[in-house]
C-alpha cells in the first residue's frame, strides 16, 4: 500500500528556523518541521496560536521574515481552507467551483467528488451548502491536483463527532490510497484523529511534538493545556476501532452533521 510505503530520508516541506510577523505582530518564532511522504501531522494550539499561518507559510502564501521554507521539486500541494467564501447572490454549483481557475474534465471531476464524498452534492448551488458540505466540496476540489501532500485548516470545525470521524476516514482513505502525506490543524485541543503519526503543539512556537502518546504524557502539553480534560489527550476512534458503539458506524458517512454539539462523545482517552 502506498501508505506503508514512505520514502525514507525523502522530504515534501521543511521550514526551517521560520519567523513569520503580520504587520508589528510576530506570529511564529524559530518554528523548525519538516514532513515526509505519507505521513498524517496534526498541528494543535490555542486561537491565535499561528497554526493558519503556518499552512500558509507552508503553501507559500506568506514568506518568513527570518529562516526559509523548503519544497520538493513540483511538489503538488492541496489546501483546504477554513471555509469557502462566495458570494451568496452568485449562482455557483459545486461542480462549476471545481472548474475555478481552471476547467477540468468531467471524469477527473466525478473522481474527485466521489474521493471527497461529495458526489451527491455536484448539482448543489454552493451557498446552500451546509459547513460539512461545503467542506466536503473543498476537499474534491484538493484532490484534483493529486495532490503529494495535502494541508487542511481546522476541516472539522463545526461538525459533531460522527461527521468528524466520517471526514477523517476520508483523509485516512485518501492517504491510502495515493501514499500523499496529510497535516491537518484541528480546533479542538485535546482531539486528534487516531491516524496522526505525529502531533505538534502550536503556541507561537513549537511547545511540543512527538507521536501523540508522547505529547499527551509531555509536561508542556499539561502546563499549557491542561484544560477542560485535565490535559488529557484523546483520540477520534472509528468504528472499526471499536465495536461498543455500533451508532458510530459507517452509515453515518454519507449524512451531514453539522451542529456543534456532541462532538466529545465516542473518544478515547489516553
Amino acid at each position: 500500500m502506498p501508505s506503508l510505503c514512505r520514502s525514507r530520508g525523502v522530504t515534501l516541506i521543511a521550514v526551517n528556523h521560520a519567523d513569520l510577523w503580520r504587520g508589528r505582530v510576530r506570529v511564529l518564532h524559530d518554528v523548525s518541521l519538516a514532513v515526509a511522504p505519507g505521513e498524517i501531522v496534526t498541528i494543535v494550539g490555542p486561537n491565535g496560536s499561528g497554526k493558519s499561518s503556518l499552512l500558509r507559510l507552508m503553501t507559500g502564501e506568506f514568506v518568513p521574515r527570518r529562516g526559509r521554507v523548503t519544497r520538493a521539486a513540483g511538489l503538488r500541494i492541496g489546501y483546504v481552507p477554513q471555509k469557502l467564501h462566495v458570494d451568496p447572490t452568485m449562482p455557483l454549483t459545486a461542480r462549476r467551483l471545481l472548474d475555478l481557475p481552471q476547467r477540468v474534465d468531467e471524469a477527473a471531476a466525478r473522481r474527485a467528488l466521489e474521493g471527497a464524498g461529495a458526489d451527491a452534492l455536484a448539482g448543489r448551488q454552493v451557498a446552500d451548502l451546509s459547513g460539512g458540505q461545503a467542506q466536503r466540496v473543498l476537499l474534491a476540489r484538493a484532490m484534483l491536483s493529486d495532490p503529494q501532500i495535502l494541508l487542511l485548516d481546522e476541516p472539522t470545525q463545526g461538525l459533531d463527532q460522527p461527521g468528524a470521524a466520517a471526514f477523517y476516514q476520508r483523509i485516512e482513505g485518501f492517504r491510502r490510497r495515493t501514499g500523499a502525506a496529510v497535516v491537518m490543524v484541528s480546533h479542538d485541543l485535546h482531539v486528534v484523529m487516531s491516524a496522526s503519526d505525529r502531533v505538534i503543539c502550536l503556541n507561537g512556537h513549537i511547545c511540543c511534538e512527538g507521536t501523540p502518546a508522547h505529547v499527551a504524557a509531555a509536561p508542556e502539553w499539561r502546563a499549557l493545556f491542561g484544560t477542560g480534560t485535565g490535559g488529557a489527550l484523546a483520540l477520534y476512534r472509528h468504528a472499526h476501532d471499536h465495536g461498543e458503539h455500533p451508532d458510530h458506524g459507517h452509515h453515518h458517512h454519507d449524512q451531514d452533521h453539522d451542529n456543534n454539539h456532541g462532538h466529545r462523545h465516542g473518544r478515547d482517552a489516553q
